[in-house]
């Protein structure tokens, strides 16, 4: 191959090269930040958790509540459990309770305040019930004895489902994603908080279903895929010179 065709190809081989590794290199900056960010997330989280509970915020207060800001926040606060249907929302294991590693299903009921909001509570896990709605119904009537109950839990937020996320199935009343919003309409709970409740407190006697603490223990994998997008750019830098070098004329 001549000199001026043999040009032309390097160049643009070089080209493709140098946006190839930019490309990664861009990636491995972006696993980076995202590391600052899980680790700044987890000490804010890790805060909330120690700290100790305090009054639920009155209605008023409700459409300012932020989850940057206000997720995870302890709170005590008095309700009645409404007998109305409840939902389980499927797990197949959690990120800050160590107890639920395995799957299983939360399970989602409705409770009222003394002023008339009413307010939905994930009043806990309950292992291996994906199939069998007999279990939850039971467990759950125990609950709805009509009587005030003070409780303690977490400040919690909708999640949005994914574009794998299952569709729920309504003759089980079990979902797959916590967006107690949706699982209220759904259910004619009426009109609910913009958040709900994870129960720490206080527990049913036979445990079912499980409330308890939350512990933060996010995985953190994102420095090694940073170091994985480093070498790959690494990588390509060094195919392309020695693929440079082997086209010099003798």
């Amino acid at each position: 191959m001549n000199e001026t065709a043999r040009k032309p190809r390097v160049a643009g081989f070089a080209l493709f090269t140098f946006v190839l590794t930019g490309c990664f290199v861009a990636l491995g900056l972006w696993q980076l930040q995202r590391r600052t960010a899980k680790h700044d997330l987890v000490a804010a989280l890790t805060e909330r958790l120690a700290e100790a509970p305090v009054a639920l915020p009155p209605p008023s207060h409700w459409a300012a509540l932020d989850p940057a800001r206000d997720e995870f926040r302890r709170i005590n606060f008095t309700a009645i459990y409404v007998a109305l249907p409840d939902a389980m929302v499927y797990s197949s294991g959690s990120a800050v309770r160590k107890d639920a590693s395995g799957p299983g299903t939360w399970a989602f009921l409705p409770a009222r305040l003394s002023t008339g909001e009413t307010i939905v509570i994930d009043a806990g896990f309950v292992e291996n019930t994906m199939q069998d709605r007999s279990v939850e119904d039971r467990a759950v009537k125990k609950l709805v004895t009509g009587q005030p109950v003070a409780l303690t839990g977490y400040l919690r937020f909708p999640e949005a489902p994914g574009w794998m996320t299952p569709s729920p199935n309504r003759d089980k009343r079990l979902w797959f994603v916590r967006d107690h919003l949706t699982i209220a309409a759904a259910l004619g709970w009426g009109a609910v908080a913009p958040f709900y409740i994870d129960l720490e407190q206080p527990a049913p006697e036979n445990n079912i279903p499980r409330p308890g603490p939350l512990d933060v223990h996010l995985k953190d994998d994102h420095l090694q895929y940073a170091i994985t997008w480093f070498a790959l750019a690494g990588a390509v830098l060094i195919a392309f010179v020695v693929w440079a070098r082997g086209r010099r004329p003798a």
